[in-house]
């Protein structure tokens, strides 16, 4: 008995319908230590994540925690035996406030019986106030940022004092500062003796912060080792079954005609005066901390927020985007930041989601042209690479990255002529990411114009033509291909005068 193994599972397996998500699965993570999971989306990490935070049921096989035998029933019997879970996908009530969010199902009662909200309102004072993070209490979730919400979550995982944390792509949505912070706390729960499980994509955060690292591919673990007994390469072939030569297949396009012009959009309160263009077959970044108003600037090119000023020319047409419709209807396209919140549809199928915007091709002459509509889906899905049983697949079953896929192919569908891609690669495995770069530069080679927001510069800087850099709420500079740098963009980036 190794007295050093804090967690232990043994043997585990779990299937749904049409698919063996985990085959024997064997690992351990030791007192004190950071047990990084990686593998490609789909590979079971989540899946395994659940079963010990007891979402899921497994199948067959064992958990033990001090080397005993645990039944996990649910995730409050898991927050019993000390374990916490920060999710890859941001599961939240947009009307709940920061205090009711972070004390939900956890609510401290008076000696009447009732919910104390005095102990709550004090509690949230001094966790925020421990955490340096500047929100006020009776602030909604819905008038928060992504990265607003995923430091609240990643908050309210370690406030429980947990022995064993397990943090899914907890960087997913966050600043470079947010990460610092985050490493640090990491450290500081590793000293007091915490196991953690970190589950990321990022290959610099790995090598970064773990401890050991454990590669799973195919519901398998593939090979699981101290964390100096691997180089990236070694981690990224283990993952994806494949050496990748190029993490980036950039290729040189011939420019067409401007597809895109932006004059002078303004949303008061989060950006101004802001001018772009965008051109057949071109890939055009968009760069700038966050804050600074890359994604409001795409809300309201296709619809979601309402700009006071500016003009909006597609294919020399002016347009007056009021709502998503306009925009779809002049074949723009946007794939969110927040997949959850904006990009599927849970509960139906990944059919349903994917002819959502495109219902038109399919119904006409008074009835569901049904074996079109599965044919035009199962071969976009096919060319995407969903990994799903069929597309009658419930999407939430999906892991994040193919929840992805399935909302490119649902824009694919619709044949546009310019796609805004806000963080498109967020939380998504190496393997996944290139997938996605080739189906952007098939798109450019098919005189698409591309709009590309990243907070990731190495992605800008190795799939972009042009990249706009903002910095408080106005494009403060544009750098062209042959002039890329990092120095160069965060120099933009960080500019204090208008």
């Amino acid at each position: 008995m190794d007295v050093d193994i804090k967690l232990r599972v043994s043997n585990i397996e779990k299937s749904f319908p049409g698919v063996k998500a985990l085959d024997k699965i064997n690992f351990s993570v030791k007192k004190g230590t950071v047990h990084v999971l990686c593998g490609e989306n789909g590979a079971g990490k989540s899946t395994l994540m659940k079963i010990i935070n007891g979402i899921y049921k497994a199948d067959a096989g064992e958990i033990l925690i001090d080397e005993k035998v645990v039944e996990i029933q649910n995730p409050i019997k898991a927050r019993s035996l000390g374990i916490s879970m920060i999710f890859q996908e941001l599961n939240y009530m947009p009307e709940m406030t920061i205090e009711e969010s972070l004390f939900v199902g956890n609510w401290p009662i008076n000696k009447y019986g009732n919910v104390d909200w005095a102990e709550i309102r004090k509690r949230t004072i001094t966790l925020l106030k421990k955490e340096s993070l500047n929100y006020l209490p009776e602030t909604k979730l819905k008038d928060l940022t992504v990265s607003d919400i995923q430091m609240l979550e990643i908050l309210k995982a370690i406030s429980y004092n947990s022995d064993i944390i397990i943090m899914d792509e907890p960087t997913s949505a966050i600043t470079q500062k947010e990460v610092e912070l985050l490493f640090k706390k990491i450290n500081e729960l590793r000293d007091r003796g915490a196991s953690i499980i970190y589950i990321s994509h990022k290959m610099d955060e790995i090598f970064k912060i773990a401890d050991e690292i454990t590669i799973f591919r195919d519901g398998c673990v593939i090979d699981s080792r101290a964390k100096e007994d691997y180089d990236m390469e070694t981690v990224i072939a283990q993952m994806v079954g494949r050496k990748l030569e190029n993490n980036f297949p950039k290729e040189d396009i011939e420019i067409g005609e401007k597809l895109l012009e932006v004059k002078n959009l303004t949303n008061e309160g989060n950006f101004r005066e802001v001018s772009f263009c965008v051109y057949e077959g071109e890939i055009v970044g968009f760069a700038g901390l966050m804050g600074a108003g890359r994604t409001e600037i795409m809300r309201c090119l296709f619809g979601l927020d309402e700009y006071q000023s500016g003009e909006i020319t597609i294919k020399g047409e002016k347009v007056r985007i009021r709502n998503v419709k306009d925009s779809i209807d002049k074949k723009m396209v946007m794939l969110s930041e927040d997949r959850r919140r904006y990009g599927i549809i849970p509960v139906r199928s990944v059919k349903e989601n994917v002819s959502l915007g495109s219902l038109k091709k399919f119904i006409y002459g008074g009835r569901l042209h049904a074996k079109e509509e599965n044919d035009t889906i199962g071969d976009y899905c096919t060319k995407m690479r969903v990994k799903t049983p069929s597309i009658e697949t419930s999407i939430e079953s999906l892991s994040g990255g193919n929840q992805q896929k399935v909302i490119l192919a649902k824009w694919m569908v619709t044949d546009p002529d310019v796609l805004i891609l806000d963080e498109p690669t967020r939380g998504i495995d190496v393997g996944a990411k290139f997938e996605i770069y080739k189906l952007m530069t098939e798109l450019a080679k098919q005189k698409k114009g591309i709009i590309m927001v990243s907070s990731e510069l190495p992605e800008l800087i190795g799939m972009c033509d042009r990249i706009y850099i903002m910095a408080k709420g106005r494009i403060a500079g544009e750098l062209s291909r042959e002039t890329f740098s990092q120095e160069g963009i965060m120099r933009f980036a960080t500019k204090t005068t208008s």
